[in-house]
């Protein structure tokens, strides 16, 4: 909680985070009250955007050459003192000011730094150093080189379409703000750069176009979340009425107040534990605010008039009522249907951020084709980014593409499963894009054609379509109701990121054959888990799990 005398001050994270969130951040009583340990993955996280920052601002330095003019600004410093030096550097002129801390803006309750600022003609402008990728192949972004720090030198990329980074946007607009309370803003456009995770362009906003829905542009996004966000925070902090409760969303997974709201909402059974996000909201404005509320209403009557936006209002019925049955999931559909195969195999993909896939896991089985069933892995164990990763992935389709093309000789029919085709997808289009030139790379069309086909089972697709899932449809979720249990008890995708980076000894230090062997142990029994629940889905799904019609 920041409160300086009695005037609240919001960080740019503040616009981007749920409302309930700002508000405990700023309520007196939530002081005392103990809070969870940090997840050790989000400072690994934060540890590797450091080190990222570092080796960007070391290359800029080096490039911009000697007549430039840098002031660093050491983040490990007291904040008085940052601040006294960012200060220094503008009256000094400073062409370059990293690690830059703002003056706290009382006026504008704003506090805050920015990694990079760079002096213009006519004031500056504030570029980020972020550890994601923040455009994709297309056209139309707005870009420099990485080392060409001038805005005025921007021009529509050729090559790059800008990925959508929201919070990017939003961070630029309150920098925006700050150096304009401060008389330090250039002059005339509102824009801000950014350095992404392949460190190639600069990417610049344009902050005053209408590229928000409904024409906003990011600065009139900003004000508007900022103005709210402040409501919030100084109601609390000044024990006004709460502007903000309790209430489900997506953040909750990270947010270390959650052990917090989960009491509150469990003690009041709120209807965001089985409907989340903007449909909780509009229940409640309808007069429906508990599970039990929801639960009781006629599936069949006319739903209340609201912008629903998941599902289907019976579905929320249904889902109310399976909650309060206990039951992780029902069936929506009198039988349950999986498309099957005569040779099957079984994919799970394992990736390190936005870095690279660096793992294909495989399961065959089925009908003997020639071909040894079970297990097989193509990895590699260098650290990402790296090359060898096309050596991997290449040598993952050939052998998948041989098993297809075995099956179809054969006459036989083939079937390829995988839990979320999202990711899967997103890295077998990434993979042929990025290692187009290195042998056995197959080609975009090749892949399309794949997934587009009958071949390619995406399991949460048929999980979403045919079941009702009241604690979520994660395949952590749902495959132990078809009786599988992983092997390692920290199984997840948070703690691969960490055995990965034991693995291939990403901080320099030996690589860590046993966590190698942990990570195939857990990609393996991945790829079980979805053979498991294919198999119970066609075999007994639909004389265990209860039908939703009969509740």
């Amino acid at each position: 909680m920041i409160v300086m005398g009695e005037e609240v001050l919001l960080d740019a994270g503040a616009v981007s985070r749920c409302r309930r969130r700002v508000h405990l951040e700023h309520d007196p009583a939530m002081r005392g009250v103990p809070l969870p340990p940090p997840d050790p993955t989000a400072q690994q996280r934060i540890d590797d955007a450091t080190a990222h920052r570092e080796e960007i601002v070391r290359r800029l330095a080096d490039a911009t050459g000697p007549a430039a003019t840098w002031v660093h600004v050491p983040r490990t410093l007291p904040a008085a003192e940052r601040v006294l030096r960012t200060e220094e550097a503008f009256a000094d002129g400073a062409h370059y000011i990293w690690g830059a801390l703002l003056p706290a803006d009382a006026v504008g309750h704003r506090r805050g730094g920015v990694d990079l600022l760079v002096r213009t003609e006519t004031g500056y402008v504030p570029v980020l150093v972020v550890r994601h990728r923040i455009t994709d192949r297309g056209q139309g972004a707005s870009t420099t080189g990485l080392t060409d720090l001038d805005p005025a030198h921007r021009r529509p990329d050729e090559a790059r379409k800008v990925r959508s980074q929201p919070r990017d946007q939003l961070r630029l607009a309150h920098l925006r703000r700050m150096l304009q309370t401060y008389g330090k803003a250039e002059i005339g456009r509102a824009v801000g750069g950014v350095i992404g995770l392949d460190a190639d362009v600069v990417l610049w906003h344009d902050l005053s176009a209408g590229t928000w829905p409904g024409g906003r542009s990011a600065l009139d996004e900003y004000d508007a979340r900022f103005a709210d966000r402040l409501a919030v925070a100084t109601a609390a902090a000044t024990g006004g009425a709460a502007l903000a409760e309790p209430s489900r969303v997506l953040e909750c997974r990270r947010c270390p107040f959650w052990p917090t709201c989960e009491v509150a909402l469990t003690e009041s059974r709120d209807v965001s534990l089985v409907v989340r996000g903007e449909d909780a909201s509009e229940l409640r404005r309808a007069g429906v605010s508990t599970v039990d509320e929801l639960a009781a209403l006629d599936p069949a009557a006319e739903p209340p008039s609201m912008n629903w936006t998941g599902g289907t209002f019976t579905d929320a019925i249904m889902l109310a009522r399976a909650w309060l049955a206990d039951l992780t999931v029902v069936r929506r559909t009198p039988e349950i249907e999986v498309s099957r195969g005569d040779v099957e195999v079984d994919v799970d993909m394992e990736s390190f951020g936005d870095a690279g896939a660096y793992l294909w896991g495989t399961l065959l089985s089925g009908v003997d084709i020639g071909e040894p069933h079970g297990y097989r892995a193509f990895a590699t164990w260098e650290p990402l980014p790296t090359e060898d990763e096309a050596r991997s992935f290449a040598q993952f389709w050939a052998w998948f593409t041989d098993i297809r093309e075995r099956t179809h000789a054969a006459g036989l029919t083939f079937r390829a499963y995988c839990y979320n085709a999202l990711a899967e997808n997103r890295w077998l289009f990434g993979s042929a894009e990025r290692f187009a030139e290195h042998p056995g790379v197959p080609g975009k069309a090749e892949i399309q054609s794949f997934v587009d086909s009958e071949e390619w089972v995406d399991l949460f697709r048929s999980v979403t379509d045919q079941f009702l899932c009241s604690r979520g449809k994660g395949l952590k979720v749902i495959a132990p109701v078809a009786g599988f249990s992983w092997r390692d008890p920290e199984a997840g995708g948070e703690a691969s990121m960490r055995w990965y980076r034991d693995a291939v000894g990403m901080d320099g230090s030996v690589p860590d054959r046993e966590q190698r062997e942990r990570l195939l142990r857990y990609n393996e029994d991945d790829v079980q888990a979805t053979r498991v629940l294919r198999e119970w889905m066609t075999d007994r799904a639909g004389t265990e799990v209860p039908y939703v019609l009969d509740l």
